[in-house]
């Protein structure tokens, strides 16, 4: 039979299927699921005659997917938030919210900018629904191409072909150093060549900052002695008072994280440290779509050069 005729089953179904893999065990999953175990393999049964595929292998001591098992998991999860996501727009319709926009942003912007701008929006138009998702800056674009976000806000770097992005604001990065360390003890501007003897501690692959690093080193010949990669500037901040390396973050994020935890700073002389924080929106974008548009305005007017530039 056709995988398509998936469509026909139940969430249940499809919860358990999902409840399986991660068990291992036909009972365990159906106990999770409130279900008696004849009715729960039953359905399994008519999941895969409806796949056209076995999705377990049956062992004396629980279940194993197969491949299309694993395939299942792993469609079958994406497929379970997405109609949830559903359900929860439908809800919020009911209750008077008649737009959910999908706003997808860098580290750098959630921590400096959005979330008061958010909280104003939010004041004013609370018949849209953000839906705000941390991304690095290459997956905000990618993300925007690809029709996931319909706002993006990354910092310059990426590829922006096809789209229109506009200038949102300005920030700095300064290094981030352990107090007391060697190159904390002077205040002038610093080139981030003479920073490359020491360990670093930088944000995940893809993001702008790590990139700026790694080109930089590559310019000057020398490898970038990167020690350790975490998701968040606090995470960033805690291994550097640890003395496991230094790191590099934008000044106006960086500077309450560090005087908490009693960290220095120092600036750095390259241009590239001064960087433009980027708006746009996604390829599918129709100026008709007035909660797209009206998040996007709305950001937009609140840069420091708002009236010197109009959205496209």
């Amino acid at each position: 039979m056709n995988a398509w005729n998936l469509a026909r089953f139940d969430l249940v179904s499809i919860r358990l299927a999902l409840a399986c893999v991660q068990n291992g065990s036909l009972t365990a999953a159906a106990r999770e699921l409130h279900l008696a175990t004849a009715a729960a393999s039953r359905r399994i049964r008519e999941l895969e005659l409806a796949l056209g595929s076995p999705l377990f292998e049956r062992h004396a001591r629980g279940l194993l997917p197969t491949a299309a098992g694993r395939a299942f998991a792993r469609h079958g999860l994406t497929l379970l938030q997405t109609l949830e996501q559903l359900g929860g727009e439908i809800a919020d319709l009911r209750q008077g919210i008649a737009r959910h926009v999908r706003l997808c942003a860098s580290t750098a912007a959630i921590n400096q900018f959005l979330p008061t701008l958010l909280a104003q929006y939010a004041k004013q138009q609370p018949q849209v629904r953000v839906d705000l998702e941390e991304q690095v800056s290459d997956a905000v674009v990618t993300s925007l191409r690809e029709g996931r976000a319909d706002i993006g806000v990354f910092v310059e770097g990426p590829d922006v072909s096809g789209l229109a992005p506009q200038v949102f604001r300005h920030d700095e990065l300064v290094l981030v150093l352990p107090r007391g360390h060697a190159l904390a003890k002077g205040r002038t501007a610093l080139p981030f060549l003479e920073t490359l003897d020491e360990d670093w501690i930088s944000l995940n692959t893809g993001a702008a900052m790590l990139q700026k690093q790694q080109q930089a080193a590559l310019a000057a010949g020398k490898p970038l002695r990167l020690r350790m990669q975490v998701h968040s500037f606090d995470a960033v901040c805690h291994l550097v008072a640890s003395g496991l390396g230094i790191a590099m973050l934008p000044k106006a994020a960086a500077q309450p994280i560090m005087r908490a935890m009693g960290l220095s700073s120092r600036p750095l002389a390259d241009a590239w440290a001064r960087r433009r924080l980027l708006l746009a929106t996604g390829t599918g974008f129709s100026a008709a779509d007035v909660g797209v548009a009206g998040l996007f305005d709305f950001l937009l007017a609140s840069s420091p050069n708002a009236k010197t530039r109009q959205r496209k």
